[in-house]
This record gives structure tokens, sequence and C-alpha cells, in this order.
């Protein structure tokens, strides 16, 4: 059958969200080196360990598990949209969140500074924030799709962090015919229900849609269960060794013009 429409995933699919976090890391831990004299390898590891650790231990993690969020978008989003209240929990706690993981990250290679460890938290979200990294072939690929499919982003996570992200490179939002976000939807990826709504929305048939994503456990697994023909981006050639098992397998988002063809 035909394909009438193509979802895409946003994080370290269309937007280089890895990269950018890996440099508010690196820029902040130099920051921090310039400081108090730290290794700004060691303070990364302490920080990500501690952070993650940390993120766990709160009563809105299976909430963010379901949802999408990971600990390192926790470091720097807002919380400041969707309607559930867990919203609103991690809206207050994240200011806490950011300076204490900091703080223990800090305390474990050796330096106690709570002032510091603000200034580090305040200075993660500034570096991350300038950093809206795009995939060079991100725009071209949709461009030359749009108007020949319909296209829609299917994203986990924070309503309004998703949005900053999306603010950040303003000609993404303008291919879509429509934006899902986990956290307003109610349930995340890999849930299958937010795919039958991406579908509904669309006004397709399951086996007339691609899923084009980098995570296995969220993109593929989810879409595979809708019913959905993946499409797992392996742009670094990992190794599946899960028994998640895409329908396709690319390096490139360039070869979805060749699935495309193949389907018709």
């Amino acid at each position: 059958m035909t394909i009438e429409a193509v979802l895409f995933d946003l994080d370290d699919t269309l937007l280089w969200d890895e990269r950018s976090i890996e440099e508010a890391f690196e820029q902040t831990c130099l920051f921090a080196a310039e400081q108090a004299g730290v290794d700004t390898v060691e303070l990364e590891v302490a920080v990500r360990r501690e952070a993650r650790a940390l993120y766990e231990s709160y009563e809105t993690f299976p909430f963010t598990q379901m949802i999408g969020i990971n600990p390192f978008e926790g470091l720097w989003a807002q919380f400041s949209a969707g309607d559930q209240p867990e919203f609103r929990e991690l809206e207050r706690i994240a200011p806490i969140y950011r300076t204490e993981a900091w703080r223990r990250g800090l305390s474990a290679v050796g330096v106690e500074n709570e002032e510091l460890a603000q200034l580090l938290a305040d200075r993660f979200v500034q570096e991350r924030r300038n950093r809206p990294h795009m995939y060079e072939e991100t725009l071209q690929i949709l461009g030359e799709l749009q108007g020949k499919v319909k296209l829609l982003l299917l994203t986990n996570g924070c309503p309004a962090l998703q949005q900053e992200k999306l603010d950040g490179v303003p000609e993404l939002a303008p291919f879509f015919d429509h934006i899902l976000v986990s956290g307003a939807y109610g349930k995340g990826k890999p849930d299958p229900s937010i795919f039958h709504h991406a579908l509904e929305l669309l006004h397709v048939q399951p086996e007339q849609a691609l899923m084009v994503g980098d995570k296995l456990t969220t993109d593929i697994k989810g879409g595979l269960a809708a019913g959905i023909n993946t499409v797992w981006l392996n742009r670094n050639a990992k190794t599946n060794d899960s028994d998640i098992q895409p329908n396709y397998e690319i390096k490139h988002l360039s070869e979805i013009h060749q699935i495309s063809e193949q389907l018709v």
C-alpha cells in the first residue's frame, strides 16, 4: 500500500539533542574548572551519575518515564506547560533538582561549594538553551517530502520543553501537518495509543504510514505495536541486541525515499 504519511521523532532524529547536551556539559564543566580547578571529565561523569540517581528518587519519576523526559532534560527544562498535576510538581522541584545535582557532583570530586553549584546549574541551562543543533540533512529531507506525504512530528517530552526546542529552530515546525507531544497527550511512546492518535490526526491507516526514529525502545517498539512500518535511524551503527526488530534500518534520513518507493 502506498505510503501517505511519515511520522518523525524529534530528539536525535531531526534535532541533534545529544550533541547539544554534551556541549552544554562541556562548557559548564570548563567554567567549573576555571572556578575550582576540578577535572572537567570527572565532574561531568559525577554530575550525570548524581543527576540520574536524584531524578529517579522523586515521586514524579514514574510519570517522567511514561511521558519520556530524561534526567538531563530535567537539568534545563522549565515544566511550565502540561495539564497533569505532575508537571506542576516538576516545575516546583526543578530548580532544587538542578542545583542539588551539581552540588552532589562537585562534592563527588572534592569540592563543597553551594554557591558554585547554583552558578553551574544556571550556567548549564543557558549553555543548553544556546545550542539548538539540527542535523544538516533535516530540512532538505523534510522539504523533499512536504507535499508528497503528510508529515507529523511525534515526540516524547514536556510540552514547554519540546516547544522551546522547536522555537530554537523556527524553520522546522512549518513542515509538519501536526505536532504531537506526549506530555500534552498524556502518554508517551511506546504506548500504542499515542501512535493510533497520530494516525487519526492524519486520517491514514497504519500500513499507510512510516514511523522514523532513533530509539528502538520507544519509536520502533511503539510503532510496531500500532501496526506501522517502522524505520530505525541508526546513524552510529549500533548493534541491535534486543528483540525489537524494525521493518527497516537506515543510517541517513535520505534513505527514507527508497523505502517509501518500495512500498508503492
